[in-house]
């Protein structure tokens, strides 16, 4: 199957918007079954066996974490994080295994309660194709620019 750069692009930018908007069951349609959500701390690339993670979430974790997020119960997301990213330097590459990966820069801002934070980063996204023409996020990691500091709270998607 050959790769549709601008497919890949627009499933990018897709997943940043519903983020964004808390659009979670949209959001959550993007995954795989088995997909991952991986926000290393402290450094890029740690075992996640051996190293704390600042967040490291299979399917199950992250079906629990929309459903905490979606119940009003999310006390650190009372109000909702009102949120947009600006998403950039998109470059893909398809591996043997026939997963494509997709590497791209973000800002995030996040306002909350009249306080604005800016969350700086790379992001992986790992595709697998999903049977239909269309592909599903197998794995998602993003790498905070400040992933060795004090982060305040997050408690949104990131």
């Amino acid at each position: 199957m050959a790769i549709d750069y601008r497919q890949i692009e627009q499933l990018i930018y897709r997943e940043a918007r519903l983020a964004d908007e808390n659009a979670y069951d949209e959001w959550l349609a993007m995954w795989a079954d088995d997909a991952l959500y991986w926000v290393p701390a402290n450094l890029d690339d740690p075992d996640p066996s051996r190293h704390i993670s600042t967040i490291y979430d299979d399917r199950g974790h992250l079906e629990q974490r929309i459903k905490r997020l979606k119940s009003g119960m999310a006390h650190a997301q009372a109000p909702v994080s009102r949120m947009r990213r600006i998403v950039s330097n998109i470059e893909i590459l398809e591996r043997p295994d026939g997963i494509v990966e997709a590497q791209s820069n973000f800002v995030l801002g996040e306002l909350r309660r009249g306080h604005q934070d800016v969350f700086i980063g790379r992001t992986i996204h790992r595709l697998r194709p999903d049977g239909a023409g269309g592909y599903r996020i197998a794995e998602k990691k993003v790498l905070l620019l400040n992933n060795d500091g004090f982060i305040d709270n997050l408690t949104f998607l990131i």
